[in-house]
């Protein structure tokens, strides 16, 4: 039997239930998207190498496929999964609301198909993932409204079976409806050019309390994440207590360092953004508090790898010196693909997981798991080194020769090879989905599939 099915104990396997349709549903308009989304880049990093190619696409060049990969990668594959957390916290992937799961995805992906014809066609605003445009702008705000109707409904559906007694519960779930609603309010507003201009002369670039608060946005949300997966464990309150209030006390540092256009040169700035690194150790600690399924356990520690990653390298590409050698290089795309392919994916890959429960096999290939996180540690390297280089040279990415080619020629390779994992994930997706449809995956079969 296969690595990966020594991670199943067979008495986690018994104890779940069949994968929610809905659930699996959201999994498979997911990793779709993903694969398009990764066929671009592949796409994309031919461009690079073979410029000529492109006038065979007429107007679809480099400039408008970039625009449709980033938007895919950030609205499909990084949402998506975020819709199957939302229907199993409030309920919607069960009961009367169920049965419409599915069609608020096929509106939600139809707006994307929309917004990348959209893009290709040249229409956009400029501004980067706000290039929501013409009938596009209008959709997608209105797919994301449909998101947000069924889970209204849902509530509603659900209200009397929250213990009476979960005062906090009920309420955490409706003011979470009123953050909801602001976001497609706030993409229409935003997307709009006359709000602020695509590149804004007000802004110096990123300073270490920039970089603080959007790093304390997604620490707030690994830390509220675990509260909608799973059940806390006896016994564990100070743990949690100890990361709230390290967090708070980060925001309060991050208020007092104020929003103003500061070098970061400034001890201050660098100094307060390492603060952030107590959580390489405290996010592990955190998450150890709760009760998670086992077959989460390959893509947890993999969450936790990647995160450590992309707070030990932000930290250090912010130091005074290095910083200034790798702005607007390769090394900055680099950390961009840990940031999204390391960190983002493989935690949206640990929700899924969790939420599928036995049907989280679909994830857990021992070939698939290494073959995708292997390929983003070579992206990162590859960019690294021609962003270390193109510090030295701003020409060297621009013109070709043989350092300059090799890297990208691997680039490419690497891309490829994630792209592939990626389809392997779909290909399982689809018959995950089937079979959630009609019977119920036995833990014999769960066994075979990710041995």
């Amino acid at each position: 039997m296969g690595e990966s099915m020594r991670q199943q104990p067979t008495d986690v396997l018994t104890d779940l239930h069949q994968s929610s349709p809905a659930i699996a549903s959201a999994a498979w308009h997911s990793l779709f998207w993903l694969v398009f989304a990764n066929a671009i880049g592949v796409l994309i990093a031919t461009l690079l190498l073979l410029p000529g190619l492109s006038r065979g696409l007429g107007e679809w060049t480099y400039g408008r496929w970039i625009i449709v990969h980033l938007n895919l990668e950030l609205y499909g594959w990084s949402s998506l999964p975020m819709a199957g957390f939302l229907f199993k916290v409030y309920g919607a992937d069960r009961g009367p609301a169920a049965q419409w799961c599915r069609p608020v995805l096929w509106v939600w992906s139809s707006a994307l198909g929309v917004g990348t014809l959209s893009w290709l066609s040249g229409h956009s605003t400029g501004k980067l993932f706000l290039d929501w445009s013409g009938y596009a702008r209008i959709l997608f705000p209105l797919a994301m409204t449909a998101l947000w109707l069924l889970l209204v409904f849902s509530l509603i559906q659900n209200w009397n079976r929250i213990d009476n007694a979960s005062f906090g519960v009920r309420t955490a779930k409706l003011v979470g409806l009123v953050l909801l609603l602001c976001v497609p309010i706030l993409i229409y507003i935003a997307a709009s050019p006359g709000i602020y201009p695509p590149v804004n002369p007000d802004t110096g670039g990123p300073t270490g309390a920039s970089q603080l608060e959007s790093s304390l946005v997604i620490v707030a949300v690994l830390l509220m994440l675990p509260f909608g997966l799973t059940r806390r464990k006896a016994g564990q309150s100070r743990k949690i207590a100890l990361s709230w209030v390290i967090f708070a006390v980060e925001c309060a540092l991050c208020i007092a360092l104020g929003r103003h256009n500061i070098s970061h040169h400034r001890p201050a700035q660098y100094l307060s953004l390492g603060s952030l690194l107590i959580w390489i150790p405290l996010t592990p600690i955190y998450y150890a508090a709760f009760a998670w399924n086992s077959n989460t356990r390959r893509w947890r520690y993999a969450f936790f790898g990647w995160w450590a990653a992309l707070l030990l390298t932000g930290w250090v590409l912010f130091l005074p010196g290095i910083l200034d050698h790798f702005k607007f290089t390769d090394g900055l795309v680099g950390h961009s693909l840990l940031s999204m392919a390391g960190f983002v994916s493989s935690l949206l890959i640990f929700v899924l997981v969790q939420l599928l429960g036995e049907g989280g096999w679909i994830f857990n290939k021992t070939w698939s798991f290494y073959l995708w996180n292997s390929a983003v540690v070579a992206y990162v390297v590859l960019m690294t080194i021609a962003g270390w280089r193109e510090g030295f040279d701003p020409t060297f990415s621009m013109t070709s020769g043989m350092a300059r080619d090799t890297l990208y020629v691997l680039r490419l390779i690497v891309g490829t090879l994630m792209s592939i994992a990626s389809l392997d994930w779909l290909l399982d997706a689809s018959a995950l989905l089937r079979e959630s449809s009609h019977v119920s995956i036995s833990p014999s079969i769960a066994q075979e599939r990710i041995a």
